[in-house]
């Protein structure tokens, strides 16, 4: 893949990552002070604050894959499987810009 696409799409992926994980900071936790179990009243806060937690996360593990797909491009190695240095293809990479395996090594490892 031409570097400068790469560079491009991976910039988008950390600017979409970013703003998703800005605007689940603004929204800020639905659930009080008030110390709530799920079943009270009041605990479809809780249950959401639960979720946007898991989302955070899930958003920082992108946010990281990013990071790692960017020191790979600067090392010159983007687009290049971490398991077995086969080229990804640039399919793959239009769609995933963080792929770190092909779609055959991802398949092995149960990640399809």
């Amino acid at each position: 893949m031409d570097l400068e696409r790469a560079a491009k799409l991976l910039a988008r992926e950390r600017a979409r990552v970013e703003g998703e994980l800005a605007a689940l900071e603004r929204e800020g936790p639905l659930e009080g002070d008030v110390r709530r179990e799920p079943g009270d009243e009041g605990s479809q806060e809780l249950y959401e604050d639960e979720l946007d937690e898991g989302r955070r996360e899930e958003l920082r593990g992108q946010l990281a894959a990013v990071a790692r797909a960017e020191e790979r491009l600067a090392a010159g190695t983007y687009g290049l499987s971490i398991e077995s240095g086969e080229p990804i293809p640039d399919a793959r990479l239009e769609v995933l810009p963080t792929a770190e395996r092909t779609v055959a090594e991802d398949e092995r490892r149960g990640r399809g």
